[in-house]
């Protein structure tokens, strides 16, 4: 039990169900022939693949513990997608590419320093405990940053862009922090 507790943040409690579900707006629709993935802004190869592509990318499956802003964590989560350093290494940023921000469906934005996000935990997630991560969960794909608060594991990617100076995101402007560490407790700006 003690190891479980070391491993959440302060004011978080096991959710003690199944994985809670929380967004902004409507599920999106997912349509596997019309879906795509870009990656734009300060980089020397763009890209931009469909679904089919996407999925034929290297993966990985990895194993980590879940917190959301709003006091529950979920421990043990197994992702498989493909690690952010893969895209990293095929769209080549720029030497003054310093902040990526995210889109996601529903205008939903995020943006992370480049330094959060080449960690090795940090994945383009499709599949969630073995099966195919549900769109209520961020399905088809699903930004996971394990170090952070969970609104900066965005649901609904659909684009990456690289930039210089850091873009602030939908919950950023409505006074959610933008550095986000649940060891901090940094919720709120």
């Amino acid at each position: 039990m003690s190891e479980r507790r070391e491993r959440v943040p302060p004011h978080q409690r096991i959710a003690s169900d199944k994985f809670p579900v929380l967004h902004v707006g409507s599920v999106p629709k997912f349509n596997p022939k019309t879906w795509d993935f870009k990656v734009e802004g300060l980089v020397e190869t763009p890209l931009k693949l469909d679904y089919s592509e996407f999925l034929k990318l290297p993966s990985v499956v990895s194993v980590s513990d879940f917190h959301c802003a709003t006091g529950w964590s979920v421990l043990n989560n197994k992702w498989e997608g493909v690690t952010f350093k893969t895209i990293f290494g095929m769209v080549k940023p720029k030497p003054n590419a310093h902040y990526v921000t995210v889109v996601a469906d529903g205008d939903y934005t995020t943006s992370l320093p480049l330094e959060n996000l080449i960690d090795n935990d940090v994945l383009l997630a499709y599949r969630l405990n073995d099966k195919p991560l549900e769109p209520e969960h961020g399905g088809p794909l699903r930004l996971v940053v394990p170090k952070k608060y969970a609104y900066k594991s965005a649901k609904w990617v659909r684009k990456l862009r690289f930039t210089e100076k850091q873009e602030i995101g939908y919950w950023e402007q409505r006074g959610y922090s933008n550095t986000a560490d649940p060891w901090k407790e940094e919720r709120y700006a």
